[in-house]
């Protein structure tokens, strides 16, 4: 289930965002943000102190339909380990939790929590902080058999050692086929004049741009400046065209579901509770391929029970684990082997998901679905600055 506030915007002190101010704070005399590794790891209370401390995005997780307080797969991590867990639904925005956070990180003080959840494009700023700690992969064997491979290498963080996958999506294209008329196939395809003034793009940088550089043909593992403002001309002609209706949250679903919009820039999480509503609504992979996101788990520096919380992390890349989070929050699992035990549900609806492809993509999707590189801090400046320029920030 999707949170409007989620993978919200980039915003404020004149686009630099929270992370850009720290960058600039750390020129003018104040010190380096940086933890080295040495650094990052405190005490661990693991063995005497049988707790942990996770911090999630609302509605994220599986609820008991009868009992709202009860989440079955965290409450039988409790009575398999004897370990209780401190569940908050306290992120309601990336960069408002960074600045929550972050005088905590940057002083090298305890956050007070174990688990955190954010976007992988904020997860990149934690690691080159040194915010986060690397996690012993030798103690979490199901993370280690069944990650998604697609998930395994980001660019900010190669081989998973520091960040772990909550969950996963896509940004894509969403679509009344019946109103259009006719099929999108590609990004180029929103461009076409009996589109205007019916299309949405979303508002927030990091969430836009990767999809708009692979209609151009860009290969977003390794996308340059001059990808980047060859995409930012085109959307400006579109905009001073009047070809593009607004930029949006999640907000693009109303404007779907009632018609007003024909097609938009989407989230597949989103579109699935959409075409519950509305079988009407599509949601394409375009041929240029789309970007695969994540929002991850990470140990933050001078967590207390860093062991419990690596084996609150394996347990949730259990198959039968991740399959009940998965029926449950609609977003692409990144537990492949979680497909075969919805598969053999004696329920038909949650066998059903086995068979959706955007929880589950099958091999011709997964062919166009990559992870872009990350917006380094150097760049975001610029970057947001010129974005929120077009979007009207």
């Amino acid at each position: 289930m999707a949170d409007l506030s989620r993978r919200a915007l980039l915003r404020g002190m004149g686009g630099m965002g929270v992370t850009g101010a720290l960058a600039a704070m750390t020129g003018c005399g104040v010190p380096p943000a940086y933890v080295k590794e040495a650094d990052r790891g405190g005490a661990d209370r693991s063995v005497r102190d049988r707790k942990i401390v996770f911090a999630n995005w609302p509605l994220y997780i599986d609820v008991d339909d009868h009992h709202k307080q009860r989440r079955p797969t965290l409450d039988a991590f409790e009575r398999r380990t004897g370990i209780s867990v401190t569940y908050t639904e306290e992120i309601n925005d990336n960069d408002e939790f960074f600045g929550k956070i972050s005088p905590a990180l940057m002083n090298h003080q305890s956050t007070g929590r174990d688990l955190i959840v954010i976007s992988d494009w904020m997860c990149a700023r934690f690691v080159r902080l040194g915010w986060v700690q690397k996690m012993d992969r030798a103690a979490q064997p199901h993370v280690a058999e069944n990650l998604d491979p697609l998930l395994r290498t980001p660019h900010f963080d190669p081989g998973r050692l520091r960040s772990v996958p909550w969950q996963s999506g896509i940004t894509g294209i969403a679509y009344n086929r019946k109103k259009l008329g006719r099929e999108i196939k590609h990004t180029s395809d929103l461009w076409k004049d009996d589109l205007r003034g019916r299309v949405t793009l979303l508002s927030g940088l990091d969430e836009s741009f990767a999809l708009l550089m692979q209609g151009d043909g860009v290969d977003i593992t390794r996308w340059t400046a001059d990808d980047f403002h060859r995409m930012t001309d085109r959307i400006r002609r579109l905009v001073s065209r009047g070809h593009i209706r607004r930029f949006t949250g999640n907000d693009y679903i109303k404007d779907l579901d009632s018609g007003d919009v024909l097609a938009a820039q989407a989230y597949s999480g989103d579109v699935i509770q959409l075409q519950a509503d509305n079988p009407d609504i599509e949601f394409v992979v375009p041929q240029e391929g789309a970007e695969l996101w994540a929002e991850s788990l990470l140990i933050p520096d001078l967590a207390e029970h860093k062991r419990s919380a690596e084996r609150l992390i394996d347990y949730y890349y259990r198959p039968e684990v991740a399959a009940e989070l998965a029926a449950w929050v609609n977003y692409v699992c990144p537990v492949p082997a979680a497909r075969e035990v919805l598969a053999s549900s004696k329920d038909k609806e949650r066998a059903a998901l086995a068979e959706d492809p955007l929880i589950f993509p099958d091999d011709a999707m997964r062919k166009r679905l990559a992870i872009a590189r990350d917006i380094t801090s150097k760049e975001r400046t610029e970057f947001a600055k010129e974005w929120n320029a077009i979007v009207g920030l």
